[in-house]
């Protein structure tokens, strides 16, 4: 399989794990992806945007090294980490100075990894929905 494949075979099951509207479908999903010889896990997260993106990036690194969806290295979680900050980055024009709420999708196959997030943004019950996408090589 190229490289190209691999990418986007990895950035869909971020995508996916990130739209799971629960822990059931969300177990499901990754016992699925394991199958396709992708690791993959999610967290959920609300808080207000500005504050939100080392918090996020936190979550996400900690999050792939407890679920071994990476190996517990500076490069891998860096790249989890630069891949989540690419994501957050895509959502920030319409995040900026409002609350957001959603979950975080990050999968690999051990050379690629990426990062999804789905976030509802708004204030109060006026919510715009937004997703963004990160990818870094790992190996």
């Amino acid at each position: 399989m190229s490289s190209i494949s691999e990418s986007r075979r990895v950035a869909a099951a971020a995508i996916r794990l990130a739209l799971t509207p629960d822990r059931e479908e969300e177990n499901r999903l990754k016992q699925e992806l394991i199958a396709e010889n992708i690791r993959g896990t999610a967290v959920d997260y609300g808080g207000e945007y500005s504050s939100a993106i080392p918090k996020v990036v936190e979550r996400a690194v900690v999050a792939a090294r407890r679920e071994q969806v990476i190996q517990s290295d500076h490069r891998s979680e860096g790249s989890v980490a630069g891949a989540t900050r690419e994501a957050l980055s895509q959502i920030m024009p319409k995040a900026l100075g409002l609350n957001v709420g959603g979950k975080v999708g990050i999968a690999s196959d051990g050379s690629h990894v990426a990062v999804a997030v789905f976030f509802t943004v708004g204030l109060l019950h006026l919510n715009e929905v937004a997703i963004g996408l990160g990818h870094r090589a790992i190996a």
